[in-house]
């Protein structure tokens, strides 16, 4: 049996879950504009595990949420998920932020598009197949009325990145699915059993966040 803890922070959402080999058996998750990740990530963590009826020395790794996403977010995650894999040694499982989004809609046909608002009209985004195989790679795309014009099948977007998309691509291609708006440790399960399968491990030591795009520190004027 196997045990994985899962941790997503890379948003709005903070979202840990409890997964025995590939299935979900715990969720504890809140999405508020206050961003309370630091106050509020230990004590879900001991939710998930007490409501699994295990104790953190059963967990056989922890799985994170690596980017992109918010700089804060993904710092408060991957430090915990480090504090936890040190002091229990196990091993860090790191998993593509966009892709735990994608896991959240499943279609026969077309492509998904998760998207991460990254501040005015730009987003963090990615393109997978039906089967939810990557076609590209991440990265920070600036949306306008000429985006993804090299294709004619359906665009599923999906992701608070999407909800600004709205009045500028309006071709009949693309499909909004309001409903998914922030990846949750709920879909974490499948990707991260996956790698520990295949003992796809992080070095805990010098790991770091996938932030995909400079921290930039402005000031008011």
């Amino acid at each position: 049996m196997v045990y994985i803890l899962n941790i997503e922070t890379a948003t709005k959402n903070c979202s840990v879950s409890l997964s025995k080999n590939n299935k979900t058996v715990a969720v504890k998750e809140l999405c508020e504009e206050q961003f309370n990740h630091a106050e509020k990530l230990h004590s879900f963590i001991k939710n998930v595990v007490n409501e699994a009826q295990i104790s953190l020395n059963d967990l056989n790794a922890v799985a994170v949420s690596k980017g992109p996403g918010s700089y804060t977010g993904l710092r408060i995650g991957i430090s915990a998920a480090k504090g936890l894999c040190y002091a229990l040694n196990i091993p860090l499982i790191a998993i593509d932020t966009l892709a735990v989004l994608a896991e959240q809609l499943m279609i026969d046909s077309g492509f998904i598009v998760p998207m991460i608002d990254a501040r005015r009209m730009e987003v963090f985004t990615q393109i997978f197949d039906a089967k939810l195989q990557p076609l590209s790679n991440a990265e920070a795309l600036i949306i306008d009325e000429h985006s993804f014009q090299n294709t004619t099948e359906s665009i599923h977007l999906i992701g608070d990145g999407a909800l600004k998309c709205t009045s500028v691509l309006t071709d009949r291609k693309f499909v909004y699915h309001n409903d998914i708006v922030y990846p949750s440790a709920k879909q974490m399960s499948r990707l991260s059993y996956k790698k520990y399968a295949e003992k796809a491990f992080e070095d805990v030591a010098y790991f770091e966040p996938y932030y995909l795009k400079d921290f930039m520190l402005t000031t008011k004027k």
